[in-house]
């Protein structure tokens, strides 16, 4: 098999770069483990699967399948070797300098696969993630193929295969009429959706939002995962208000317009903050009850 080692430049903290793009502990796509990660994707070759391990001041990568030597090629992008951090200014604000000084290792990467990332997220729309990662599952589990390797994993189905899947077998793995047609409506436009990686960011967010049903919020996961856009912000977000209000101003809730406010000196590094702010551990206290996950199968 292809294999590939990257000698570090600076600091990397593996997981807390690449787990950006795991869609809960049983993503069939992915995996994570101390100091290693497995991924299958599809690439412009054919699908593939690489793992990547941590050592001393490296990373050692291995690929299978297809696309072996694309997601190789791929590999500095994936982990942010290229990860620009100029005009970034942590110091602006106390806890974040703290936190980029403890958490320096986390980059932003990119995938090149927007697909990817594009229907995970409208999955994830509106509902817990609970319920988006059941629906995700579903999805993989019976639409799916096995990925290339010995680890097990599986493979987003193709697109021509989703847009063919009728509503009536989406609804039992729990994923309603809504999201179900804009997945399908996504996955009939997938080359279309491809090429944003290739436009200037004002074109590719607007191509991303011109579809009835992708708004600001998922085209800036799509846009943080699949391009590394460093101020990718998540406006609409159910909790990601609060955390910015509470970590930056010590407000226990927050609004959308406070958060843009708060984030404004960032500007062009908004994405950079959040990831440090998401996983400082920091929560605001909770009040009321919990929003429960449910599920449709039944009904």
């Amino acid at each position: 098999m292809p294999s590939r080692t990257l000698v570090l430049d600076r600091e990397l903290d593996l997981r807390r770069t690449a787990g950006i793009h795991l869609r809960g502990s049983g993503d069939p796509t992915m995996r994570i483990t101390p100091g290693r990660i497995v991924r299958a994707t599809r690439t412009a070759d054919g699908p593939a699967t690489i793992e990547l391990v941590q050592r001393s001041g490296r990373i050692d990568a291995e690929a299978w399948g297809p696309g072996a030597d694309r997601v190789l090629e791929m590999l500095p992008a994936f982990i942010g070797m290229d990860d620009d951090r100029t005009g970034f200014e942590p110091g602006l604000h106390g806890l974040v300098a703290d936190l980029d000084r403890r958490g320096g290792g986390i980059r932003l990467g990119r995938t090149g696969a927007v697909l990817e990332a594009l229907i995970p997220a409208i999955l994830e729309q509106k509902v817990t993630g609970t319920e988006a990662w059941r629906g995700l599952r579903g999805l993989v589990w019976r639409w799916g193929e096995s990925a290339p390797g010995p680890f097990g994993l599986s493979l987003l189905p193709e697109p021509a295969r989703i847009a063919a899947i009728p509503y009536h077998e989406l609804h039992p793995v729990g994923i309603e009429r809504r999201r179900a047609d804009l997945v399908r409506r996504v996955a009939d436009r997938a080359t279309r959706f491809e090429e944003i990686l290739e436009l200037p960011r004002a074109e590719a967010y607007a191509r991303l939002t011109a579809l009835p049903g992708i708004g600001p919020w998922t085209a800036a996961e799509v846009m943080l995962r699949a391009a590394g856009d460093p101020d990718a912000l998540s406006v609409g977000d159910f909790h990601l208000p609060n955390l910015v209000a509470f970590t930056l101003a010590g407000e226990i809730r927050g609004t959308d317009a406070r958060m843009v406010e708060l984030l404004e000196p960032w500007r062009g590094h908004r994405a950079r903050v959040v990831r440090l702010l998401e996983t400082s551990g920091l929560r605001p206290p909770a009040f009321g009850p919990r929003y429960a996950p449910r599920s449709i199968a039944a009904i």
